[in-house]
């Protein structure tokens, strides 16, 4: 059986303990409550003001929650409530497409899937919650590259790896791409990622108006493609999705 680390058992416990009762507390009442050497609970104490989850008080010496905590947190509840006001409209979208759907996020400089509704059919299918996409030639990917621009320099400063003889690697063949994606309120990915798979992609957007994610539809292309195009009634149920998911999100009528 793995053993707990017990540094951070006791860097969680500190964390914990600042959380509830008195907001500031010093390093002789941390320690004391925790059971710990004073030099010990220092340690601690110091390394996580240096990665900004405590902040320590100029004039009193107490110590109390950093930002960075509160920003991490910020970013879950984020992604919690994309998920949440997602689920209804990401059912919706696989009954009427008839294919696989998937909710995704920046994260790490690719595509986080973070939500992930089975194609409805009796076929075997894999959950990909938590599987990451790259940002460069998946529809995911380009949809939050396109609006998003954090995710448009990390697409641009990492390598762009050629998945098929389709995927664009180039820089300023990207960058069109980019604009027409702009320009159509959708992405699509042709067989650039998977050999016949096709999938189509649009941005969701919060009560700022602020792209947060990107929902899609994931098929084989066959499906999804008629006469060598993508079927305009399959973008149509992506947007529609999409602009579901913003409006619940507070982001109004795009």
């Amino acid at each position: 059986m793995a053993r707990n680390i017990q540094s951070l058992e006791r860097a969680a416990a500190m964390l914990r303990l600042l959380a509830g009762g008195e907001r500031r507390l010093g390093l002789s009442d941390i320690a004391s409550s925790l059971g710990l050497a004073k030099g010990t609970a220092h340690g601690i104490l110091r390394t996580l003001q240096q990665e900004g989850f405590v902040e320590q008080d100029d004039a009193s010496g107490r110590y109390q929650l950093g930002a960075e905590l509160l920003r991490l947190g910020t970013t879950y509840l984020d992604v919690h409530e994309l998920r949440a006001r997602a689920l209804v409209w990401t059912d919706d979208l696989a009954r009427s497409s008839g294919e696989s759907v998937h909710l995704g996020v920046l994260h790490q400089q690719g595509v986080l899937i973070v939500h992930h509704v089975f194609r409805p059919d009796d076929s075997r299918q894999v959950l990909e919650i938590g599987a990451m996409q790259p940002l460069h030639c998946t529809a995911l990917g380009k949809v939050l590259s396109a609006y998003d621009p954090v995710a448009h320099s990390e697409a641009l400063e990492t390598e762009r790896k050629a998945f098929t003889d389709r995927t664009v690697c180039d820089a300023g063949e990207f960058e069109q791409i980019l604009d027409l994606t702009r320009a159509r309120g959708y992405a699509a990915d042709v067989e650039e990622t998977w050999e016949g798979v096709a999938s189509i992609a649009a941005p969701v957007h919060d009560r700022r108006r602020m792209p947060v994610g990107a929902v899609g539809i994931t098929g084989a292309v066959e499906r999804l493609c008629r006469d060598g195009e993508l079927r305009p009634e399959l973008i149509a149920a992506v947007r529609d999705c999409a602009r579901a998911v913003s409006r619940d999100l507070g982001a109004g009528r795009f």
